[in-house]
């Protein structure tokens, strides 16, 4: 198995957690100085994984049309999130994963269209660079989604 698709349910464990102990409003809270709110991270990674994995080796994704408008790159939070939203992003955060992996050991991941990530400016060419970039773009997204948590509490 790849070794991100291991360390990558780890990660979307620690945003459950955030999920778990935030309220609602607190999820839905823009402190000043930031531009966007936990809520809309969460959901971002989960439809960044999606992206990079699945649209560009031309497969089909596992979240609708509106999820990814609302959560992908150059979008920001458009109004508040109620509490369906945020259990429909709970859940994707491990459904996607576990069947990614169910995918990967398949090999089902053939083909693969460059994409060079605003980021970084790293060209992505493959699968195996995917996966290394969504372990790096998350773990940018849980440092940001703390640092929300930090404001929101002083």
């Amino acid at each position: 198995m790849h070794f991100t698709l291991e360390v990558l349910p780890n990660t979307r464990k620690a945003f459950n957690r955030i999920i778990e102990k935030t309220s609602l409003e607190d999820l839905n809270r823009i402190p000043n100085g930031f531009n966007n709110n936990i809520i809309w991270n969460i959901g971002h990674i989960v439809v960044t994984q999606q992206l990079l994995a699945y649209k560009l080796s031309g497969l089909a994704l596992m979240v609708n049309d509106e999820l990814v408008g609302k959560y992908r790159k150059d979008t920001k939070p458009e109004g508040d999130v109620t509490q369906e939203e945020v259990n429909e992003i709970k859940a994707l955060l491990f459904s996607t994963v576990e069947k990614t992996k169910e995918d990967y050991n398949s090999g089902l991941f053939k083909n693969y269209q460059e994409y060079t990530v605003s980021t970084t400016g790293n060209t992505l060419t493959n699968i195996d660079e995917a996966f290394q970039f969504i372990m790096f773009h998350e773990g940018i997204h849980l440092g940001y989604v703390m640092a929300l948590l930090r404001a929101i509490k002083s």
